[in-house]
């Protein structure tokens, strides 16, 4: 489990090894209104080496590495180390994204979209109603992120896998344009989004976007009374809700709701709620925590497995959801962040 982290200059790096591709250089590529353009030119050295370096763009967005005519694609959120290790004569579908949640999640997108093309075919992805919803449920996690972005705009063999002219397709792109214009108004893509969106609309009487577009997953858990309570109900009642997932015998468990309870203090008589899953090892300890917060509290045991830490794509705690109105609008993994994420809904 992770702990809260920061940084501190104004530049990101990409930097890994590429087995096979010793005393060669390779391209970084940045794209603008659709084109892709040469950033930079990048040696590797004699161990197979790389290391690059660019100017922090002030918002998140895709690049990709260009080995004589393979792609790879990674996303870059601020001003993150991502590492890519592959080879080179497999540099484009075999290998391994890490260094950000968005870095592995976007890897994770490409290998299940390309291991439906190798089980099905490319021509079968825009009717394959399963593969959309694996994405939907990645993108879910945070429909405002560069990943959701990526997602609804991957196109296989120039076929859009999320058709803008499919009802069920444009609710997803919907959902994402709709969180980009709450979340990141001045983001260079918000505009696109919304036209994309509004465009292929069926109806043409409405000029918003409106929010319920995708709905939460729920989550059936029992609290520390020993009564059932599920998310879909508690959003049901409550405006805005705050998911967290956490451990209460973590080291940062105290200052974090610390930071909880002053929001709820804050909001709650305004509707918000929250909802808090604790994964700790041990329930009694839990229990003796829980009863002391005015929130509700609801336990994931050994029994209950990954499934909702899956269907979120947490993979570290902290972590929460700022839930509106049913729908999931930002993921938020820095605890710092929190106050200004709820506040905005307000």
């Amino acid at each position: 489990m992770l702990l809260w982290s920061c940084g501190g200059n104004n530049e990101w790096t990409v930097n890994g090894r590429i087995e096979g591709a010793e005393g060669q250089t390779m391209v970084l590529e940045g794209s603008e209104n659709g084109r892709w353009l040469i950033l930079d030119s990048v040696p590797i050295n004699d161990a197979g080496q790389f290391t690059a370096h660019h100017k922090a763009a002030g918002y998140p967005d895709i690049y990709r590495l260009r080995l004589g005519d393979k792609t790879l694609y990674f996303p870059i959120d601020s001003i993150e180390t991502v590492t890519v290790v592959t080879k080179a004569d497999a540099f484009d579908h075999e290998y391994t994204l890490s260094g950000s949640e968005s870095a592995e999640l976007l890897m994770n997108v490409d290998k299940r979209v390309m291991d439906a093309v190798a089980k099905h075919g490319a021509s079968s992805l825009p009717a394959d109603t399963m593969l959309k919803r694996e994405l939907g449920s990645m993108l879910l996690g945070n429909p405002s992120g560069i990943v959701s972005y990526y997602i609804i705009n991957k196109q296989i063999q120039g076929v859009p896998l999320f058709n803008p002219g499919d009802k069920s397709d444009l609710k997803v792109i919907g959902a994402v344009a709709n969180a980009f214009n709450e979340f990141r108004p001045n983001d260079p893509r918000t505009a696109y989004l919304k036209r994309l969106f509004l465009r292929n609309r069926v109806s043409s009487t409405m000029d918003t976007i409106e929010a319920k577009e995708i709905d939460i997953i729920d989550i059936d858990l029992i609290d520390n009374t020993g009564a059932r309570r599920t998310l879909v109900d508690v959003a049901g009642k409550n405006r805005v809700v705050l998911l967290n997932f956490t451990a209460y015998t973590a080291e940062f468990s105290p200052a974090l709701n610390v930071e909880l309870n002053k929001l709820y203090e804050r909001y709650k008589d305004s509707g918000l709620e929250i909802y808090q899953i604790g994964f700790d090892g041990d329930e009694y300890q839990w229990r003796q925590s829980a009863k002391n917060l005015p929130w509700v509290t609801v336990y994931n045991s050994a029994a209950d497995g990954e499934k909702y830490l899956m269907s979120y794509n947490v993979g570290a705690v902290p972590c929460s959801f700022i839930i509106k109105d049913g729908t999931v609008l930002e993921r938020v993994t820095d605890p710092t962040k929190l106050g200004s994420a709820v506040s905005r809904l307000f």
